[in-house]
């Protein structure tokens, strides 16, 4: 699931100029040339006004942060002395949309913190960026402010001066036509149309300041470009970006940072949380050093000495009154299983879930405001739910976070729940589903989205720290789960069979031992402690319990796809090779279940089609699972101080199983998934290029060239007998694929005869690499080489060497097996294996020259 998460703000200097003069000698606030600035002349000087003659008695006006009146379609801004000079965050969010254009209540580009400051009879606005910081009672500040000049986003002429000087200035048009970095991204191209764009609302408040105003485009269609440029979620029909003229509804909410900054807390690898980087100038490290500080709320106790409180401000969460009704409970239990964690951590209800309160119990509340975190339920085809938040760029202190269900979350739920533990729950035949089971689903994907709204990462490893066997007991389950976090994608416990009892509510995610530790790690206070750097010897020591408790450990930094115990969609990978041999089982078990469940008297079979495109999935899965053993590494994050190496190479024996599993179960044809009474209900064709696609991604998966040169790599390090060489994994592999060759009498099936020219294929590509892409290069490795860098082998490696070789004794192989075929499909499938070969090794050799030796 995808998590959206704030980054330090550099922008581009860009500035509207603002002036021109009204009718009737009342000054328009654009200047220069309207919006984006930059226009030819001279800016006209600003000449205020007396109060009276700019807010009349037409005004209508509220008092806040900022002071706002609306007169007519104006919006003007009464800006104190006191609220000048203050960082306010601007949050930009979709209010109402086209259709496939994005959805309420979604984040667009950046949050911008923003200074209003005032130039003789002129209010600027500027944005503030803290990607480099310094002591301000070192000399060297000055030196750090000249190369962070704030850029200017905005200029109004000041229309009078109210009560204690505070500046009026008219902001309508910077609202109706915002500069990019206001406006709605990419999805809408050009300038709005000022005779149909207009502010809608402008409500003020102590502590933010929050306007709506639509906005109409004409000529739109970026693209299908949405959040900062990135493409707009799919559904609701599929299409791409609003195009021809479109009118979207934007809401900004500008909210005051805190008055007292909250004391970061410092990062470290070995935890999971999403930090905030600043680069510090004026540290005593004799360098310009890095500083990452987690990303997390503020909670404070009521009563400090004890050792668990309630909080000053707990950490608080509406539901969408749009959310269905019947979900709405589960959505609460979802945010309200982190309760023990924050226990743990001192906190007694430190996390809390509200309903929206109704339009007659607050007319203001509207889920856009920036001053509250709501689990938003959007009506979307897509099948997903993300978990961004909003937090102060100069601590990391999380304000405020919004969460994305999209409506169909509900289909993903269901579709991983049946293909996974389907054989173990009759209520899965049932149409449609129990509230209770539906509803336990959705429960655990909201509380994965709080956690990532609590500032934490993906934790893959968890679910590798567990003993295997451990998987299938009835009271660890009770006890454990089957995973330490639920931020791990390990969604259903797959490994469980019906003879281990296992109670169904245990078969799904839940809040686990890591997410109690990882809680306690970021929020727990540290007495005593006045400063970011006097709680680092605590915070090493919580860090160390890792070594004594394998379950409190986070995915490495820099694994780059190499460690097998780093992978998302996995239960049991310990032991990838037991853990699938359990999985197929299930596998096996649940394939019978698909007519009778999904094969609806009055219905079609688009639901029984897309549920064994979801088998196929898992099964994919779990291999691919296997073969990560393969030039894998076992890892663990450390700090110096702590014992052993940082990586260790898994053993010959479990690489070479590995390959023999996938041998004899990815690599021989899974008839178990071609079953009559499904493929001839969802397609008149399409199972063999189904399988082969199957069974070829898992092929290419296994021999990806970064996987294969850290065989190569091992074994040069390990010695000839230490270590699993290329030439043998390559040897098992292939002899696998092609065993028929060496029987008595050789006859191939067709789904084989697939997979054997796929072989060809893949091993081609390896001999005659393509070109690399440009920008390839490293990253963090996780969910089975997601990450890792990509592109062919290096010239100088063993990869096209061996499989040169290899290509060469098959062809010989096959020239030896033709004679024992009398079956005319093998024949003609076997001579043109030679003529692929041929050309693989000799792309620029003729028809029937033999392959050179």
């Amino acid at each position: 699931m995808t998590n959206l998460i704030s980054t330090p703000i550099r922008l581009a200097l860009v500035v509207l100029v603002i002036g021109a003069s009204l009718a009737s000698a009342q000054q328009d606030t654009l200047v220069g040339g309207g919006r984006g600035g930059g226009g030819g002349g001279q800016a006209a000087e600003p000449r205020p006004r007396p109060y009276q003659q700019v807010i009349t008695s037409a005004a209508h006006s509220r008092d806040g942060l900022f002071k706002t009146h609306r007169i007519g379609a104006r919006l003007l801004f009464e800006i104190p002395r006191g609220a000048l000079n203050k960082e306010l965050l601007l949050v930009t969010r979709l209010a109402r949309t086209p259709l496939n254009a994005g959805f309420a209540g979604q984040q667009v580009g950046q949050r911008r913190v923003l200074r209003w400051e005032r130039r003789d009879n002129r209010v600027l606005v500027r944005t503030i960026s803290y990607e480099t910081v310094g002591d301000t009672a070192n000399p060297f500040h000055t030196a750090i402010q000249a190369g962070n000049f704030d850029p200017i986003l905005a200029s109004f002429n000041v229309e009078a001066y109210g009560p204690d000087s505070a500046a009026v200035v008219d902001v309508t048009r910077f609202y109706t036509a915002p500069v990019p970095e206001m406006g709605p991204g990419g999805q809408f191209t050009g300038n709005p149309d000022a005779a149909r764009s207009f502010v809608e609302t402008a409500l003020a408040f102590p502590e933010n300041v929050e306007v709506e105003a639509a906005l109409t485009y004409s000529n739109t269609g970026g693209g299908g470009a949405g959040r900062g440029g990135a493409p707009a979620p799919a559904g609701r029909g599929g299409g791409g970006g609003a195009t021809g003229t479109s009118s979207v509804q934007l809401h900004w909410s500008m909210v005051k940072l805190p008055e007292k900054p909250m004391m970061p807390r410092l990062a470290d690898k070995r935890t999971g949380f999403f930090t905030l980087r600043q680069l510090d100038y004026t540290r005593p490290e004799q360098r310009a050093q890095e500083r990452q500080y987690v990303v997390r709320w503020r909670l404070e106790k009521k009563d400090p000495n004890a050792a668990i409180s309630e909080p000053i401000k707990p950490i608080t969460y509406y539901v969408d009154p749009a959310t269905p009704k019947w979900l709405v409970p589960w959505v609460k239990k979802g945010i309200e299983m982190w309760q023990p964690a924050f226990e743990a951590a001192g906190f007694r209800r430190g996390i809390v879930a509200k309903d929206a309160p109704t339009r007659a119990e607050d007319p203001d509340w509207a889920p856009e405001d920036a001053r509250y975190s709501v689990v938003r339920w959007l009506p979307s085809t897509t099948e997903n739910a993300t978990g961004p938040n909003v937090h102060d760029p100069r601590t990391g202190e999380i304000l405020e976070s919004d969460i994305y269900m999209y409506h169909n979350v509900q289909s993903l739920a269901r579709g991983w729940y049946f293909s996974q533990v389907g054989h173990l729950d009759p209520r899965v035949k049932m149409w449609p589903w129990p509230d209770s089971l539906i509803g336990q689903q959705v429960a655990w994907v909201v509380a994965h989205e709080v956690g990532h709204t609590l500032g934490l990462q993906h934790d893959q490893k968890g679910s590798s720290t567990y003993p295997i066997d451990s998987l299938r007991s009835r009271t660890w389950l009770k006890r454990m789960g089957h995973s330490p976090s639920i931020m791990d994608y390990s969604r259903n416990n797959y490994l469980v069979q019906p003879e281990d009892r296992v109670d169904l509510a245990d078969l799904s995610p839940r809040i686990g031992p890591y997410d109690k530790y990882i809680i306690k790690w970021g929020y727990a206070p540290i007495p005593n402690a006045k400063t970011s750097d006097a709680e680092w010897a605590t915070l090493d020591r919580w860090s160390k319990e890792q070594d004594a408790t394998p379950w409190y450990r986070f995915n490495m930094s820099d694994s780059r796809g190499a460690d097998p115990g780093d992978l998302n969609e996995a239960v049991g990978d310990a032991d990838p090779v037991k853990a699938t041999t359990w999985g197929l089982m299930s596998i096996k078990k649940i394939m019978p279940l698909l007519v009778p469940t999904f094969v609806r008297p009055g219905e079609d079979y688009d639901d029984l089609a897309d549920q064994y495109r979801r088998m196929l999935g898992q099964w994919g899965n779990e291999m691919r699972h296997v073969a990560n053993v393969v030039g894998g590494t076992e890892s663990q994050e450390k700090y110096g101080g702590q014992t052993g190496p940082r990586y260790k190479t898994i053993e010959k024996d479990r690489q070479k199983q590995a390959v023999l599993f996938l041998r004899d179960n990815a690599f021989t044809t899974p008839t178990y998934l071609l079953r009559d009474d499904i493929l001839r209900y969802i397609e008149p064709d399409g199972a063999l290029p189904r399988i082969n696609t199957a069974q070829t991604s898992v092929l290419n998966f296994l021999l990806n060239d970064r996987r294969l040169e850290r065989v190569v790599e091992y074994a040069a390090m390990a010695g000839p007998e230490g270590a699993y060489s290329l030439g043998e994994m390559v040897d098992d592999v292939s002899g696998g694929i092609w065993n028929e060759l060496r029987s008595p009498q050789v006859k191939i099936d067709a789904f084989r005869r697939e997979l054997q020219r796929s072989y060809i294929t893949t091993a081609g590509q390896k001999v005659n690499p393509p070109q690399p892409e440009a920008n390839q290069g490293g990253g963090r490795g996780g969910g089975g080489g997601a990450g890792a860098p990509t592109g062919p082998a290096r010239a100088t490696s063993d990869v096209q060497a061996i499989f040169r070789a290899d290509l060469r004794a098959l062809d010989r192989e096959i020239q030896a097996a033709l004679p024992k075929t009398t079956d005319r499909d093998t024949r003609a499938h076997l001579e043109d294996a030679r003529e692929r070969i041929r050309k693989a090794l000799e792309p620029g050799a003729g028809r029937g020259q033999p392959v050179l030796p």
